[in-house]
């Protein structure tokens, strides 16, 4: 069976032109109204000043309404996917595309979660991406420094998360340790670590009192790449993976093993559909942002489901 696989990202990948192919419908364009209406500012504005793309508080709510007004874009004229998973941020933005949540709430949500990371995370911090060493170095590498693995991404692929000096530190001594690329991210905040504990809480709560409802297409968890189906499924999720380290590579593979063999990327940016061509050899896999327009991306995906 050839099935779709939708993928969100999170942050990282901003642009300018992220609401463009949304923005072309009008579906795509009630989405942003609705998410405008909801956070109070307009995304198309924050994209036209091109200053804060990538500050946390408001590079978290722009990103999700992006993904939400993206897929509705697109959803009408694509065949149902199979399963739905996010990258951080994106596990949100996958629920909300999955019907569990509407595009103001999400992004309401977003914002929020946003704040309180800020807040637990006290000091400066941030994640640096490595590539070229196997788990058990970078474990060994993490306990060294002081950092965590906030994110698997391959087995020779991760991302760590922790303080401003012990990244750098990390940064200094990853090269001696192997590590062929050593990528400072641009995320504000050591997500995905134990640093962010303090948010788990609050967040929790936050989303047991949203109108969250349970997904109706299942969403991968990103701290055990499980298939979410249930409300309170994905309450325990989506808090506990703010201080969790997320498996990606296992919902990759989880993906391919309820036999999806394309992978649509909804953007910004291409990081998560080349992964998917990592990690799961032989399927198919593109964002919305490699296509010159809406109508190119779903003759891809059928294309690629008639094989």
């Amino acid at each position: 069976m050839n099935a779709l696989a939708v993928l969100c990202p999170g942050q990282g990948d901003q642009h300018p032109a992220m609401l463009d192919f949304a923005l072309s419908t009008a579906a795509g364009r009630l989405a942003v109204e609705e998410t405008a209406q909801a956070l109070g500012r307009d995304p198309r504005d924050t994209l036209r000043g091109g200053q804060g793309l990538f500050q946390n508080a408001l590079a978290q709510p722009l990103v999700c309404a992006a993904g939400l007004a993206t897929w509705a874009a697109l959803r009408r004229s694509l065949p149902g996917p199979a399963v739905l998973a996010g990258y951080s941020l994106g596990e949100l933005v996958a629920h909300g595309c999955a019907g569990a949540l509407t595009p103001a709430g999400a992004v309401l949500l977003a914002s929020a979660r946003a704040a309180l990371m800020d807040a637990a995370a006290g000091a400066p911090g941030g994640l640096v991406a490595l590539r070229g060493v196997s788990l058990a170095r970078a474990e060994s590498l993490a306990a060294e420094v002081g950092a965590e693995i906030a994110i698997v991404n391959g087995p020779d692929h991760f991302v760590f998360g922790g303080r401003a000096d012990v990244l750098r530190e990390l940064e200094r001594r990853a090269p001696a340790a192997g590590a062929s690329t050593v990528r400072r991210l641009a995320i504000g905040v050591p997500a995905h670590t134990r640093l962010l504990a303090g948010a788990v809480g609050p967040f929790a709560a936050l989303l047991r009192e949203s109108g969250l409802l349970d997904p109706a297409v299942p969403v991968l968890a990103g701290v055990t790449g499980a298939p979410v189906r249930r409300r309170d499924e994905a309450v325990d999720a989506l808090s506990r993976q703010l201080a969790e380290r997320i498996e990606w590579a296992r919902c990759l593979a989880t993906a391919a093993e309820m036999g999806c063999s394309v992978f649509l990327e909804l953007g910004p940016g291409t990081a998560l559909s080349r992964m998917a061509r990592e990690v799961v050899p032989g399927v198919e896999a593109r964002s919305v942002d490699e296509f010159r327009s809406l109508e190119g991306v779903v003759r891809w995906v059928e294309a690629g489901l008639a094989r």
